[in-house]
């Protein structure tokens, strides 16, 4: 038998960049999507917190212009970014604001509580939700449900509150079983503002459940100046802390792990990405199951049928059924051609010999030929079709 020496030519099945294009398009495409949202989002809050309740900062959120009023009336502003800043801040004489007490884990929450609580100065805790304000102001607890007025009426004793009048206070709302507090700025039923006096000295705390009077901004509407200056100006000092990532006493040994170090929204990010990668591999997955027969609604050209069944073969990495499909229609080719009856063409002990005397070839390859192991890879595929071709032209020859 003569063997092709010619490299196999490509086939229709043979991968081509437009045909790895089509297929990898739709995921290539959603990366991309979902890349860009991940950017915009990030520059889109990059932007949204920069400067926010900043006393230093001149931004629409920042609150440089109330530190400048306060200034204005003898009052200090002193900007701190760790807990033990805060903790060694907290005196008599002295408001500590809490700008994010949502951001403080509960270690940071206790030992930032249990140095206020005897201080005998005023803890203003800005828009405290559900992880914060029961363990830094205890008895209190956040609503679930939010205001949607912005600007409230007082409606309470509260000194404060009665010579600000209205004030842009709609936010979070608040409950407490403390007796002696004074709940202001109700919003269907529950209090926007609490102030809690200390059990035990002349301290207090006071809940806010909006920024919105801090920002630079806001502070000309409604009375928002006048509450934020009576709320923040009842002491000489002013101590406006802002929890920051860098603060060692986040993780409670002082030693953070690299994933402390990430933004919540990069984690977040991260494993919306893992399930978008999990979605598209569970839809471009093998679906295992039996074959199913269907007849064919319409007569199609044997070529159309051929290149079909073989793309499916090809998709499917069947390189052991397009084997023995090809294998097997070569027998049937050649059995009558060397006096075979069809009954016996699958039978190598009847084929083998009644070839062997049509051609002049080595006979020992013709049972790994016609009846061999499926091949391992493509090109091996390719190579066994181009020997099947080459055997079947000789003996037709001879």
């Amino acid at each position: 038998m003569t063997e092709a020496t010619l490299a196999p030519a490509p086939t229709s099945t043979s991968p081509t960049a437009r045909r790895l294009w089509t297929r990898s398009r739709g995921i290539v495409l959603a990366l991309v999507l979902l890349l860009v949202a991940a950017v915009i989002m990030a520059a889109v809050r990059s932007d949204a917190r920069h400067g926010r309740l900043d006393p230093r900062s001149a931004d629409p959120s920042g609150s440089h212009a109330l530190a400048r009023l306060l200034a204005d009336r003898g009052v200090s502003t002193r900007v701190v970014t760790t807990l033990d800043e805060a903790r060694s801040a907290a005196a008599p004489g002295t408001t500590l604001l809490i700008a994010t007490p949502d951001l403080l884990t509960k270690h940071q929450q206790d030992l930032l509580h249990s140095a206020t609580e005897r201080s005998g100065g005023r803890t203003v805790l800005v828009a405290p939700g559900a992880p914060s304000v029961g363990t830094l102001a205890p008895g209190v607890t956040a609503d679930p449900a939010v205001s949607f007025d912005s600007t409230l009426a007082p409606r309470c004793t509260l000194p404060a509150a009665l010579r600000a009048g209205g004030a842009d206070t709609g936010g979070i709302r608040y409950t407490t079983t403390e007796p002696d507090a004074d709940s202001c700025y109700p919003s269907d039923g529950l209090p926007t503002l609490l102030r809690v006096p200390a059990r035990s000295g002349n301290g207090d705390t006071v809940v806010l459940g909006a920024p919105d009077i801090l920002y630079n901004d806001r502070l000309d509407e409604q009375g928002n100046a006048s509450l934020a200056l009576q709320l923040l100006g009842s002491r000489a000092h002013l101590v406006w802390y802002l929890p920051s990532l860098s603060d060692d006493s986040a993780t409670g040994t002082g030693r953070r792990s690299f994933f402390d170090l990430l933004p919540s929204g990069w984690l977040w990010g991260t494993l919306q990405l893992f399930i978008a990668a999990v979605l598209a591999a569970l839809w471009r997955a093998r679906r295992m199951g039996p074959l199913v027969p269907e007849r064919l609604p319409v007569a199609i050209r044997a070529s159309e049928t051929a290149e079909g069944r073989a793309r499916l073969y090809r998709k499917a990495s069947a390189r052991d059924r397009a084997a023995t499909a090809l294998r097997s229609a070569t027998r049937i080719r050649l059995a009558p051609l060397v006096g075979v009856s069809p009954a016996q063409a699958h039978a190598p002990e009847t084929l083998l010999p009644a070839l062997a005397a049509h051609f002049d070839g080595d006979t020992q390859a013709l049972l790994p030929l016609l009846f061999g192991p499926p091949p391992r890879d493509d090109a091996a595929l390719v190579s066994l079709a181009d020997q099947l071709d080459a055997l079947e032209r000789e003996v037709r020859i001879s």
